[in-house]
């Protein structure tokens, strides 16, 4: 199984699965048509206002996985993630400029836990 991260702005690979994207709202300057997305699953993504609440501080970091841990408690979109990964490859597909403070990098954590406690 491959579970894999990926920047939605750089181009989709032949390996990747299939690619979700995990974001609330849709990437600025990538048109639907062209952006390779199998699945968009907007309630996987941060609530808008944790969202703006981080907006992006490395030094909000910690506390913003805690609370958004949080939030996936629960989630019908978070489980119907995790099945995803366990019938195949998947790409979680994310727009954000920082690539170590995102949101998909929380989700790849805790679909491997789930993945590991089933």
């Amino acid at each position: 199984m491959l579970l894999g991260i990926k920047r939605i702005y750089d181009k989709a690979g032949i390996t990747e699965g299939k690619r979700v994207l995990v974001d609330r709202l849709w990437p600025r300057g990538v048109k639907r048509s062209t952006s390779n997305i199998d699945v968009w699953l907007k309630d996987v993504a941060p609530s808008t206002e944790l969202r703006e609440w981080f907006s992006h501080d490395p030094e909000k970091w910690e506390e913003f996985k805690e609370r958004y841990r949080k939030e996936l408690k629960g989630s019908k979109a978070f489980e119907e993630l995790v099945k995803m990964a366990r019938e195949g490859d998947i790409t979680l597909i994310y727009s954000s400029k920082d690539e170590k403070h995102n949101n998909a990098e929380v989700l790849q954590e805790e679909i491997q836990k789930s993945l590991s406690h089933s």
